[in-house]
């Protein structure tokens, strides 16, 4: 599994400007990082058939600016403007606001119920139309996620 972290260490430094993460462990097909420039922290995986595009889920944690359980998928695909970008979870199925390749839940209590929802599930999967009109899905495996999100909750819980 630590071989399929490397890929997700360089999709998050084409996301993100490059700064210094550590490492707060590695669960299946989960990873969890602290930024401590922030600090920030998240949770991250990549699909399950990884391309080379720099797709991936993410669940953030910003105290510093009141953010916590926010979900975010980067799209394998650019998106064809105004058509939906749907994440489903199980049997779970939500809509959510998307980007040209990036897709959030709407608001803070969407993010709680996509958490929930990855937490008793096994696999979701964030479907779009691309550019071109053709309907296009990434799918994640669930494995190790409900502990990637809590050790990145804990990676920036405020200390006292």
């Amino acid at each position: 599994m630590r071989r399929l972290i490397a890929p997700l260490i360089i999709a998050m430094s084409i996301a993100t400007p490059a700064i210094a993460r550590d490492s707060l462990g590695v669960f299946e097909r989960w990873g969890a990082f602290r930024d401590p420039a922030g600090p920030r922290c998240f949770a991250i995986a990549q699909p399950v058939k990884p391309d080379r595009s720099a797709a991936f889920a993410a669940i953030g944690y910003w105290p510093a600016r009141h953010v916590r359980g926010q979900v975010n998928l980067r799209l394998s695909r650019q998106r064809r403007p105004d058509t939906p970008v749907r994440l489903a979870v199980g049997d779970r199925r939500f809509t959510l606001v998307a980007g040209a390749a990036d897709a959030w839940a709407a608001d803070a209590r969407a993010d709680a119920a996509i958490i929930a929802a990855i937490r008793s599930g096994t696999s979701m999967a964030v479907e779009a139309t691309d550019r071109s009109g053709r309907i296009f899905a990434d799918a994640y495996a669930l494995r190790g996620a409900a502990t990637a999100i809590d050790a990145a909750a804990l990676g920036c819980a405020r200390r006292r």
